[in-house]
């Protein structure tokens, strides 16, 4: 890297240079410049025709990934009223999870022909989203009764490091991974 040609350092140049491609850099993964400040963008996995659909989606969200994707999967190709029946009886312990993909050691349940969990924290927060959803499909001028989820993904977000202190100066450390949610709606028929 060149650090200008002034023996005794850096130019004024240089910085300028430097910042330049930092800023290009930042620009390229997601980032982009409000008031002198690079903050982050958000977009969606898939792009679908804006006229008839509807998106809402939840960003850094402390909940589990791995039951996040198994309860999307459950409410993906439903309407909202029937996603909100779901989830509501998760949050009341109704109706289960059945578990395909992360289902090691995992007790089956009644409600499922196979393992099965309740994860009412995830559940509660995709509520929360549901009515996201409903309201921009509200704003829309939508129909909500011809509304159905065509599209429900959760991505990894950034990692959360702590650490526990142990006996004899030792620590443990523990993670939180957080989430992204997104839920496309479109309207049917």
């Amino acid at each position: 890297m060149d650090r200008g040609s002034n023996p005794r350092g850096p130019t004024t140049a240089f910085f300028k240079r430097e910042l330049l491609e930092r800023k290009e850099r930042f620009l390229f993964w997601g980032y982009e410049e409000q008031l002198g400040v690079l903050m982050p963008t958000w977009r969606y996995s898939v792009e679908l025709d804006p006229d008839k659909t509807v998106k809402a989606s939840l960003r850094d969200a402390s909940i589990s990934y791995k039951f996040t994707v198994e309860t999307l999967k459950l409410i993906k190709g439903k309407t909202i009223g029937e996603a909100r029946n779901i989830l509501e009886g998760i949050v009341n312990m109704r109706v289960a999870v059945p578990l395909r993909r992360y289902r090691k050691k995992v007790g089956h349940k009644t409600t499922v022909s196979g393992p099965g969990r309740y994860p009412v924290k995830v559940a509660k927060h995709l509520l929360k989203l549901l009515d996201n959803l409903q309201n921009n499909a509200e704003f829309k001028g939508l129909d909500l009764e011809k509304l159905r989820i065509v599209h429900a993904a959760a991505h990894k977000s950034i990692k959360i490091r702590n650490y526990l202190p142990r006996a004899f100066g030792r620590a443990t450390p523990y993670y939180d991974q957080l989430v992204h949610v997104e839920i496309i709606g479109e309207e049917v028929g």
